[in-house]
């Protein structure tokens, strides 16, 4: 994949060893190709990635190797990747964050295929900046139905006082995010997140879930709303997958959700046109638009 010539490109200082190492086989994607399209994405990226407490999906060895969730530090960890203590918990096992576009770079040369932020900072650890409704539909349901779903997320926030979000997950469905001013604490935002679910799925049965029952998932959208305790993770905002494809989780205007973009249609390969100097940012309010939530 040959390297993007793009203006005001962001340079690391991280040495990667071995950048041609390929991480997607059937797409050619390598180390070196991953840093370059992050150094596209940084900028938008960063505010959420940088100074969070982060979990990460490593794959040394690519997609189609071994594979590994992993929160805390590890032998010979990058000093760009930073330990940090759970002001909860001071005597547990640290956890990690990056400050920068080399901490990012780091986590590459780490084999990091997936980053999975807390939906909060290290500056207000227990008062998160956002809520996350994950929809997770099952093999059988139509692309517009996951549509419906998300466009009524949005309408239950708009409710609630709260501006939200789309993007897609670089799987099968899409994130609906509200951006919240940072003043509620964490069991507040996940009864906000149950309950809208718990409602959706009472309201319309034969559409949605809100209980994670593989055995019913058959026809239905899983609201999933367990990305909002402390602790609990999503796929960043411009995170690559470790899925065939290269693909990334992907903000877009609520305008350009229709049947032409699916939730694996934004890629590594393809990214460079959305991300360049010239094009719009759908996510560049988020935090702009934050509210607090209401009692």
């Amino acid at each position: 994949m040959a390297r993007t010539p793009i203006e005001n490109r962001i340079e690391t200082s991280v040495q990667l060893t071995h950048p041609e190492r390929v991480y997607w086989p059937d797409d050619g994607v390598s180390k070196q190709d991953l840093v370059d399209y992050y150094a596209l994405a940084w900028p938008r990226m960063a505010p959420f990635v940088a100074n969070r407490p982060l979990a990460l999906l490593r794959c040394p060895d690519g997609i189609g190797g071994p594979r590994f969730f992993q929160k805390h530090a590890w032998k010979g960890i990058n000093p760009h990747i930073i330990e940090i203590a759970d002001p909860d918990d001071e005597e547990s096992a640290k956890f990690l964050k990056i400050e920068d576009f080399d901490g990012l770079a780091a986590l590459v040369q780490s084999a990091t295929l997936e980053i999975h932020p807390w939906g909060t900072t290290t500056d207000h650890w227990e008062k998160p900046d956002m809520i996350i409704m994950d929809l997770d539909p099952g093999e059988d349901v139509r692309w517009a139905k996951v549509i419906k779903a998300a466009l009524e997320i949005r309408e239950r926030f708009t409710a609630l006082g709260l501006t939200s979000f789309v993007k897609t997950s670089g799987g099968k469905g899409l994130h609906v995010v509200a951006s919240l001013k940072p003043k509620a604490e964490w069991p507040q935002i996940n009864d906000v997140a149950e309950a809208m679910a718990h409602a959706m799925s009472a309201d319309s049965p034969e559409e949605y879930l809100s209980v994670a029952s593989k055995a019913k998932r058959t026809g239905h959208i899983f609201i999933d709303y367990l990305r909002n305790g402390r602790g609990n993770t999503a796929v960043a905002p411009y995170s690559t997958r470790a899925r065939p494809g290269a693909t990334v989780s992907m903000p877009i205007a609520w305008e350009e959700l229709n049947d032409k973009i699916g939730p694996a249609s934004f890629t590594v390969k393809n990214a460079a046109a959305r991300l360049g100097n010239s094009s719009a940012d759908p996510w560049a309010d988020f935090f702009k638009a934050a509210s607090p939530l209401k009692a």
